[in-house]
């Protein structure tokens, strides 16, 4: 079987497992105090153009994103998401679980608007019962989304200015950052994040990590006592130079890029043999996540060799699937799967 339904499927980049392999045996203190993780945060700080930032380094995507909304949120408050969001739909309520209500607001694309979130706050404040309900008091979205869209620098502007008006933290899950950062289409960067977000964070599970994710913080309010937060919510892993070492070589030589860049380039080759064999795109996906419609007749066919991900029935002959290209990913395998979707 050839898999493609996810990016997190293989081990690590070469260069990370080396890292690790080079570094084994030397001793140093636990809980991420040690050069490894204070190397990598600034090499982030760096990158970010945020020298005064926080970075903290947690095992995983799902553990990030109920640890800074713990840590940002008071007990009464809630965090606004896209309706596809993955603190919506894919984390088992573990923001709920952690306290904090989500407010889903209904999404054509996984996009939220500027507009929907400055609707959503006036009406909170509108309503007279407006303290017997919870506080929209944070944004949560995604570079990129769930389905693979991207935000320009424009939206994202937008929407860090409808935050600020109304007094909202802004938080963007970057567990797929790195694809965002460099598909085509792609104008906003690492420094418009530190710029724009009160916190956000550059993902490694899904780019070539073996786990690990870098939260970089740059509001203040929400640095202070992180660790307290960290430790309480189960995210302060006592080996922490392991995220320390293989983010530091994520983060040399333009690893982090180049892997996020051959991701993109073999989806897009996938993408251009879905659109010759006539199968539309559920959505224009510029990143290493590609959605082709395809007869179920077909769909039978590929799964008895190719892994992939369903996304739901589009008529009562063809599905969407997501095909999703990782670090890993073989141009052959690629090429394989190319040549048998012509053949159907």
């Amino acid at each position: 079987m050839i898999r493609f339904e996810s990016d997190y499927l293989e081990g690590a980049l070469p260069e990370v497992m080396a890292a690790l392999e080079s570094s084994n045996l030397e001793q140093t203190p636990g809980y991420g105090e040690d050069r490894f993780c204070e190397s990598a945060a600034a090499r982030i700080r760096e990158k970010c153009a945020a020298p005064e930032a926080a970075v903290h380094f947690l095992v995983g995507g799902t553990q990030a994103n109920f640890t800074v909304i713990a840590a940002a949120l008071r007990p009464h408050q809630a965090v606004i998401a896209a309706d596809q969001g993955h603190i919506s739909v894919h984390e088992t309520g573990s923001v709920e679980a952690a306290g904090h209500k989500v407010i889903a607001l209904p999404t054509p694309d996984g996009k939220l608007r500027a507009s929907q979130i400055s609707g959503c706050v006036e009406a909170h404040w509108a309503d007279a019962t407006h303290e017997h309900q919870p506080q929209p008091a944070m944004v949560y979205i995604s570079q990129p989304t769930e389905g693979g869209l991207i935000y320009s620098l424009r939206e994202l502007e937008e929407i860090s200015a409808a935050c600020r008006a109304h007094g909202l933290l802004l938080f963007v899950d970057g567990a797929r950052l790195g694809v965002a950062l460099v598909c085509p289409g792609a104008d906003a960067g690492l420094p418009d994040l530190a710029r724009l977000a009160d916190v956000f964070y550059i993902g490694g599970t899904k780019l070539g990590a073996l786990f690990g994710e870098a939260v970089v913080i740059t509001n203040p309010a929400i640095a202070k006592d992180f660790r307290y937060i960290m430790k309480q919510r189960g995210a302060m892993l006592a080996k922490g130079r392991l995220l320390g070492v293989q983010f530091g070589a994520l983060m040399s030589d333009g690893l982090y890029e180049r892997t996020a860049r051959r991701e993109v380039e073999l989806a897009w080759k996938l993408r251009r043999a879905f659109e010759a064999k006539g199968w539309a795109l559920l959505c224009d996906s510029p990143t290493n996540q590609q959605f082709p419609i395809v007869p179920d007749s077909a769909l039978g066919k590929l799964a008895e060799k190719y892994s992939f991900s369903d996304w739901g029935r589009v008529d009562e002959s063809r599905r969407a699937v997501r095909f999703c290209t990782s670090w890993a990913t073989r141009e052959e395998d690629v090429d394989a799967l190319i040549a048998d979707i012509e053949r159907l």
